[in-house]
């Protein structure tokens, strides 16, 4: 017996995925992992094939889902990925309780509906959408690709289907870099051929209003960069013998916030400018001492550009704003001493390194043993996260360098997302024809591509990489690598596969008003996707 099937088998899949409160770190996300493996174990298949349904963990303790039905001898495999962890429900308000209750989130969401935009309005009066946390993204996807799967169990498809569901996708992708070499285990261990990965991540409007469907043939890149302000310290009585970090970091966020030198554009496909994530000095107590370092830390999306291309980017950012610092400065400095004959101009200079430049000028200077003593002794001692942990690193060198201040060191932190794009393999483009004829012909829609996906999803650890792209110049300058955290740059080049998305159609991820458009969603798409995964299989 098939439990999965129909609308309103999918509905209640969904809304029981929904019940687990998984959000990024918390127990819930453990919890949700060994139900959905509870799930499996009970079918029939996995009660035949045990060892062919596991759990693996991550090295916090978090665990990853694989689930394997094959057919007969054949090696040609299609990987349906998704993950399971969702954002936290903050925004949720005074309905906090109800995000994880889709069908009473929905009813209260109706009552209040004259208090909502035209557009949700507008939803609501149909009576076919869901709210709730994560029936958008992407339990959804989740729940369609369990369908997927008990299919293949009942012999639909030709070839091996390998469902990957992981956490943390929301954050810093740790399941899905876990999954990496537990795929190459996997592709050896049963002699796969990996054709391509499947993912379901739902449809991203363009604009509020747009009713378009889209597929996605790629995923956008990102990177992280920071900017650690390393300035003079002085007692306020005395500014101009220092110079305040927080001064040199809002020059910063000046230069690279929002810089249209930074947008993209492949095609119809634009990226947005960067904005900052974070800027804050690092001062941990009130003093009448000026804050001596401050970082900021930037969002920047790519598309076809190199890493090289996007470090000069900054690298160039960054010693324009080392310019307006001092110009700032001197001005100011001119100004005051028209006050004071007494008063000594002194001098000013900021310098700009990569953090590759500092790190060789510190080995230089006292030795690799001492740097690596001094860096060995916090990871002993750490207590952040990726991203101030980073920050730490950099700022621990900057000190011991610190005759050298004032600086702005650049450096990158985690997650980073590879830019991909099967866009132009023949193979999928062939299955993207065939996508767009069959719901076209079946149900009267038309089906855009996009090149790349917009939201970061974990399908840029398994696409092919961007042409030109030399992860040298990143590796080099993020002082996290091999220190807690290991970029697998070698599994990329081994695991990569053509890569596509077709998802649901949802509306406003990551707000309270998430919510899952039903009938094209749980009547439309498991046909799609059926077919989708015949023509991956027939290509």
């Amino acid at each position: 017996m098939q439990r999965w099937q129909t609308k309103s088998d999918l509905i209640e899949l969904l809304c029981s995925l929904v019940n687990f409160p998984s959000i990024t770190g918390s127990e819930a996300e453990i919890a949700i992992a060994e139900h959905l493996k509870n799930l499996l174990v009970e079918t029939d298949y996995f009660k035949n094939n045990p060892s062919l349904l596991q759990l693996h963990p991550l090295k916090d303790g978090r665990q990853l889902l694989t689930a394997l039905v094959k057919q007969g001898n054949t090696s040609e495999t299609i990987i349906l990925l998704s993950h399971f962890d969702v954002v936290a429900i903050d925004d949720y308000g005074s309905l906090k309780n109800m995000a994880f209750h889709p069908k009473i989130l929905t009813k209260e969401i109706n009552k209040r509906k004259e208090e909502l935009s035209e557009l949700v309005q507008n939803d609501i009066e149909t009576g076919d959408w869901l709210f709730g946390r994560g029936t958008m993204d992407m339990k959804a996807g989740l729940t369609l690709q369990l369908s997927m799967l008990e299919k293949a169990m009942h012999g639909e498809f030709k070839g091996n289907i390998l469902l990957l569901s992981v956490p943390d996708e929301e954050a810093n992708s740790l399941g899905m870099l876990t999954a990496l070499p537990v795929l190459e285990h996997l592709k050896n261990f049963h002699n796969l051929n990996y054709l391509s990965c499947l993912n379901s991540e739902p449809m991203f409007s363009k604009f509020p209003a747009d009713k378009s469907n889209y597929l996605y043939t790629g995923s956008i890149g990102k990177v992280l960069p920071g900017f650690l302000c390393y300035g003079k310290e002085t007692h306020v009585g005395e500014p101009f013998a220092g110079l305040n970090a927080n001064l040199m970091v809002s020059y910063l966020s000046q230069e690279l916030e929002l810089n249209e030198m930074f947008v993209e554009k492949v095609g119809d496909e634009i990226t947005p400018p960067p904005v900052s994530l974070m800027q804050r000095d690092l001062k941990e107590a009130y003093s009448v001492q000026t804050p001596t370092t401050a970082v900021a830390m930037y969002n920047v999306l790519y598309l076809k550009q190199s890493i090289e291309t996007l470090n000069k980017k900054l690298f160039n950012a960054a010693e324009k704003a080392s310019k307006s610092i001092v110009e700032h400065f001197y001005e100011k400095m001119t100004s005051y001493s028209q006050y004071t004959k007494e008063f000594v101009k002194p001098t000013i200079n900021v310098h700009v390194f990569m953090y590759e430049e500092l790190y060789e000028i510190a080995i230089n200077r006292f030795g690799k043993e001492e740097v690596e003593r001094r860096q060995n002794l916090l990871i002993s001692q750490r207590e952040e996260g990726d991203r101030d942990f980073s920050t730490l690193l950099v700022q621990d060198l900057a000190a011991l360098c610190k005759d050298m201040a004032p600086m702005i060191v650049l450096f990158y932190s985690p997650p980073f997302y590879p830019s991909v794009s099967s866009s132009t393999n023949p193979y999928i483009a062939s299955v993207v024809e065939k996508i767009q004829k069959y719901t076209a012909e079946n149900f009267s829609l038309s089906m855009k591509e996009i090149a790349y996906f917009p939201g970061l999803s974990d399908l840029s650890y398994l696409g092919p990489v961007s042409a030109g792209s030399d992860l040298t110049s990143l590796m080099k300058n993020l002082p996290l690598q091999n220190k807690g955290f290991e970029f697998p740059e070698h599994l990329l080049e081994s695991i990569s596969m053509p890569v596509i998305n077709v998802g649901p159609n949802g509306k406003d991820p990551h707000q309270w008003t998430e919510r899952l458009e039903l009938t094209y969603s749980f009547e439309y798409l498991p046909k799609i996707l059926t077919n989708t995964i015949h023509a991956l299989f027939k290509s």
